[in-house]
């Protein structure tokens, strides 16, 4: 049994998979930082000065020791926009992948050496011969 562990887990697609969600967790601290930090700043900016993180509907304002009760829709403005981006970096990094490899895919065989030229013109002449 763990032989069979020791082979699934040293497999290089496992070890792909477990690098892609590293990268993964890191890209989207970056994106979360940059929708965070400088994005939603400058649109709450742009609309007004909204901070969109404050964005909320109170449902039972705060009393003595509890706290409010609130729909925090900031929030999830942030987050939705957050996916969008995350989104949209992902769909052109994927372009470029696939472009790349239409690219090399559409790119004519080399031509053949002179080597196999003449092997091929001498292979046709026996065969000539024989028939």
């Amino acid at each position: 049994m763990l032989k069979e562990f020791k082979q699934f887990a040293l497999k290089g697609n496992v070890i792909d998979l477990a690098v892609g969600v590293i990268i993964g967790g890191a890209f989207g601290k970056i994106v979360t930082s940059l929708v965070n930090d400088l994005l939603m700043p400058l649109i709450g900016l742009l609309i007004g000065g909204i901070d969109f993180t404050n964005l909320k509907y109170v449902i039972t304002p705060a009393s003595e020791g509890i706290e409010e009760a609130a729909v925090r829709y900031g929030s999830f403005i942030q987050s939705v926009v957050d996916f969008l981006i995350i989104a949209v970096c992902v769909f052109f990094f994927v372009k470029l992948l696939t472009f790349k490899k239409k690219k090399a895919a559409e790119a004519p065989p080399p031509a053949p050496s002179t080597e196999e030229v003449l092997l091929t013109e001498i292979r046709d002449i026996l065969k000539a011969q024989q028939d």
